[in-house]
């Protein structure tokens, strides 16, 4: 890319990985996950579940590629092609609803959608609404409410036929 056309604020700007990775291991940070427009790139530290990652392994699912990356993995053959899970991004509290008084996210038999808030997880006193990052219908909760998650735990079992 031309230097006259390249964009600055660009999440996959290598210079800005670079720094990012430096931030990291000075700051000892776990995990930084950025976002923009449909961009969206996340570096784990060695010892958080992945080692650094690279752009190239970061970059933007294609369509025809299994939904998001590092969100959901296929699950074995016994389950089928289409089914996927939705692991924890992170390590904390898992809860099916906002509050003790609301309707849960998601249920068993819900169809969900790219945006589609499935739940939050609560960490470091932080409420984070994890969304479900690809198309289908939910097959099974995997946790209950209020339970402790690791990074990478299955979370929901999802059909993306449906």
């Amino acid at each position: 890319m031309a230097e006259s056309t390249k964009r600055t604020d660009d999440v996959f700007d290598i210079d800005r990985i670079r720094k990012l990775i430096e931030l990291m291991k000075e700051h000892e940070l776990g995990e930084i996950d950025l976002r923009q427009d449909n961009q969206r790139i996340r570096l784990c530290g060695a010892g958080h579940g992945q080692q650094l990652l690279s752009p190239a392994l970061m970059a933007p699912a294609v369509a025809a590629a299994p939904p998001t990356a590092g969100a959901s993995t296929p699950v074995p053959e016994a389950d089928g092609p289409h089914i996927v899970y939705i692991k924890s991004p992170m390590v904390g509290t898992f809860y099916t609803r906002a509050n003790p008084n609301a309707k849960n996210f998601v249920e068993t038999g819900s169809v969900v959608q790219n945006d589609t808030v499935i739940c939050i997880i609560e960490a470091m006193k932080v409420f984070n609404e994890i969304p479900a990052e690809m198309r289908g219908k939910v097959v099974q909760v995997l946790v209950k409410n209020e339970e402790a998650v690791d990074f990478g735990k299955p979370l929901f079992k999802i059909d993306t036929r449906g």
